[in-house]
């Protein structure tokens, strides 16, 4: 395959626009258990939510899905939504609040560059809620490329870290 030239270093994911099947469920979900902001709502068709007053960092629609099933396993899809959270107290308040609504986590990783948790929404959607460590203690190897790696993460450790 053809080397093209790099993406520019500021290039990041603006939003993710997720089909669900019923916005009322997904907001709960969104606004509700995680905290994200309703910006918009156009009727029972979309909705806008944000962190921090942005416009947008996930949008919800029906347009195509309303009343829908999740795609069965084993087809090509979206894996999952990852939201990125300022620091490892803010991932411990996340992680309390989805245990406080009784959602289970389908897995908790240390990567070495981050710490994450897995979960999925009410429509089947992957979730992962994650903080990136500080980069100086991002494991490399001897080449001095990056060496990630998947080790269990303590959420009862996690959790302590919860601020209030």
């Amino acid at each position: 395959m053809p080397q093209s030239p790099a993406v520019a270093a500021g290039t990041r994911i603006g939003h993710v626009h997720l089909k669900v099947a019923d916005l009322d469920r997904a907001l709960g979900f969104y606004c509700g258990v995680l905290g994200f902001e309703l910006m918009q709502r156009m009727g029972s068709g979309a909705a806008f939510i944000s962190a921090g007053g942005y416009h947008h960092h996930i949008g919800l629609n029906t347009w195509e899905s309303k009343g829908g099933s999740p795609p069965p396993p084993g087809t090509t899809g979206l894996y999952h939504t990852a939201i990125l959270y300022p620091t490892r107290a803010a991932l411990a308040d996340a992680l309390h609040r989805v245990r406080s609504a009784g959602i289970a986590l389908d897995g908790a990783s240390d990567h070495g560059v981050s710490e994450a948790l897995y979960l999925r929404d009410p429509d089947e959607n992957g979730v992962e809620l994650y903080w990136d460590k500080p980069r100086e203690q991002w494991p490399f190897g001897p080449d001095g490329k990056l060496a990630m790696f998947t080790k269990r993460l303590d959420v009862e450790a996690l959790l302590r870290d919860r601020q209030g």
